[in-house]
Parts: C-alpha cells; sequence; structure tokens
C-alpha cells in the first residue's frame, strides 16, 4: 500500500498547492520568534466562523478537503458564512518549530487567539464562532473560557472530556510520526464490524494527500507525518484526570456533536461536559448522529454532520461589526 503513496506524494503536493475556487490561503508571521501559520480564508458577507483542527491532521485535509469536490468548508460558505480555519505549528503549511516546542495546549491557545485577533480585524466584527475538533476542543474550551467576549458560537465536534483512567505513557519527543495505517485505525476506532464509514479509495486518496503534508515523509520508514507531541500530552492528561480548563467558564451557546460510534466522544463523555458547560445560556446541546464515527467531517455520512452545524450556526447575527473597521482591509501578514 505505502509504494503507491509515496510515488504520489508530487503529484499530490501539486494539487494541494491549488486552493478551492473560492479559497484564499495566506500566511500569518507572528512577532518575537511566533511561528508563521497557514490561513485559509473563504469570504463572504455572514457571520465569520473560524475552524480548529484536531491531533493529527491540518485544516487541508479536514474541514477544507474536498470529497466528490465539495468540502465542509465549502459547505459553510454556502450557507453564508464567512469561512476561516488555520494550520496549527508543526502541521501542513505553517511552521515548523524546532525543540523544545511541542503544541501542547497553552502553545495551541496562544495561535488560537493570533488567528482570532487577525479576523476580526480583517472582518471589522467584535466576535466570531469557533468549530472545534477532537484535541482542537480543548484549547478551543480555554480560548472561549477565557475570551467569552468573543466567541459567539461554540460547536465542539467529537470533543475531549475528562475521564479518571490510569496515566498513560506520553511522548518524550517533541514531534511524533504518524503513518498510514495509524490514520486507517483511527477511521475504523468504534466503528462496527462490518460497517464503514468511509470507502477504501475515498481512504487511499485521502492518505495520499496526508503524506504530502509533510513533504519529508518519503523519508521515513515506514512512511509517516511528523507532527507535535503536545497534542498526545493533553489528550493523555485529559483521560488521566487533568483536564486543562473549567468549562463552566463558556458563556457561549455550545453545540456538542458527535458520531454514534465516536470512541474518543462517549455518552458519559458528552454529559459530563454538559453538565460542566453550566454557564451556557440555555445549556449546551448534545446532539449524536446516527452512522458516523470520530471523523465523521470525512466520511460517508458527513452531510448529517454539516446540517446539523449549519442549522445551529443559522441564527448568527449578520451583522456585528464595528464603526471604524471597513471590510477588504489588507490583511496582515
Amino acid at each position: 500500500m505505502f509504494k503507491p503513496i509515496v510515488q504520489g506524494i508530487a503529484a499530490a503536493l501539486a494539487l494541494a498547492a491549488q486552493p478551492p475556487a473560492a479559497e484564499e490561503v495566506t500566511r500569518l508571521t507572528g512577532t518575537r520568534g511566533e511561528p508563521a501559520l497557514l490561513v485559509r480564508h473563504a469570504p463572504a458577507d455572514g457571520p465569520s466562523v473560524l475552524y480548529i483542527h484536531g491531533a493529527t491532521f491540518p485544516s487541508g485535509l479536514s474541514v477544507a478537503y474536498r470529497i466528490d469536490g465539495r468540502s465542509w468548508m465549502d459547505d459553510l460558505h454556502e450557507r453564508g458564512f464567512d469561512v476561516w480555519a488555520f494550520d496549527f505549528a508543526g502541521f501542513g503549511g505553517s511552521d515548523r518549530p524546532a525543540a523544545p516546542y511541542r503544541g501542547d495546549a497553552e502553545d495551541s491557545v496562544r495561535e488560537i487567539e493570533r488567528v482570532v485577533r487577525h479576523i476580526l480585524r480583517q472582518s471589522g466584527r467584535k466576535r466570531l464562532a469557533l468549530i472545534a475538533h477532537s484535541r482542537g476542543s480543548l484549547p478551543a474550551g480555554m480560548f472561549a473560557a477565557r475570551h467569552p467576549e468573543l466567541v459567539e458560537r461554540l460547536v465542539l465536534f467529537g470533543p475531549v472530556a475528562l475521564r479518571h483512567g490510569p496515566a498513560e505513557p506520553v511522548p518524550a519527543n517533541p514531534t511524533l510520526p504518524v503513518t498510514v495505517e495509524d490514520q486507517s485505525n483511527s477511521f475504523r476506532s468504534g466503528v462496527p464490524d462490518r460497517e464503514s464509514v468511509i470507502a477504501p479509495e475515498r481512504f487511499e486518496a485521502w492518505a495520499r494527500d496526508y503524506l504530502a503534508s509533510d513533504p519529508a515523509s518519503g523519508s521515513r520508514t515506514p512512511p509517516a507525518v511528523l507532527v507535535p507531541s503536545g497534542p498526545q500530552r493533553d489528550l493523555a492528561a485529559a483521560w488521566a484526570g487533568g483536564y486543562p480548563y473549567d468549562p463552566a467558564a463558556i458563556r457561549a451557546p455550545t453545540l456538542i456533536v458527535r458520531g454514534e460510534w465516536d470512541s474518543i466522544t462517549t455518552d458519559a463523555d458528552a454529559a459530563w461536559l454538559v453538565a460542566r458547560l453550566s454557564g451556557v445560556p440555555g445549556g449546551a446541546r448534545d446532539v449524536k448522529l446516527p452512522r458516523g464515527a470520530h471523523r465523521m467531517h470525512l466520511e460517508t455520512n458527513r452531510q448529517a454532520l454539516f446540517d446539523a452545524v449549519g442549522a445551529f450556526l443559522a441564527d448568527l447575527r449578520p451583522a456585528d461589526r464595528t464603526a471604524t473597521t471597513p471590510r477588504g482591509t489588507p490583511p496582515h501578514r
């Protein structure tokens, strides 16, 4: 399986360099040695929505990944939203900082804040909505708790909750390799026998593009993408009783959305989050969707996820801009 994948890396890199028609791809440079971050934008006049990816693959392999010519980013844009996404440092098109950078939750919160403030400067709005997947829900929740004035809606897709299991070994190195086999196992996790959530040919295409997201992936045996180890350390801590923030501090209306076969967000996990999100007006909503696992945005039944999230975001105020910042200000790079 690996040989055709490695042979396809050059072609996949060329394809990945071509953004969808409505999408702008730029780099947000930092100050004081901050890593440059790849930022995606599908501009529209509607409310701004920022997608925050998970632990092992970037925005181009998640919200912006097109299956049958259409991505979740496209779906949100078609609904009139001003859609944004970015790659955490160490992923995709963002800088890959040298050790000792691990990309833990505190690093990720700082990167989210940089991107959010960039978006608000560009849009002239006061607030935006966040959609966070999997481990991305930890720094997204931390940001929403620390900056309630900036977050209008929060979507926690397949989020991580507190568990009280035994402490698991954590990666010693600042990066760790993720292979195609690792990704295949993750797609199948929690899925009943004889069920499938992604067609083999679609997974193989996605796997080629995944390896292409790290130009050095083919130099490893087996081919693998290096990602920061911080996200795995965050997951291990959360599942061993060390949750990184108090969900009660979140004030934005919040949706928890997950597939029925999601092993990362079980019924008990969702119930814990709903109970702890006590500051959410009217209480957090928990929606469990049929025939879906943890990566439902890439699965066969993905439209059910798109519709559930689109409906939750539909009543965002269309105009929430300051009077002093015009739309169309040149981007800060």
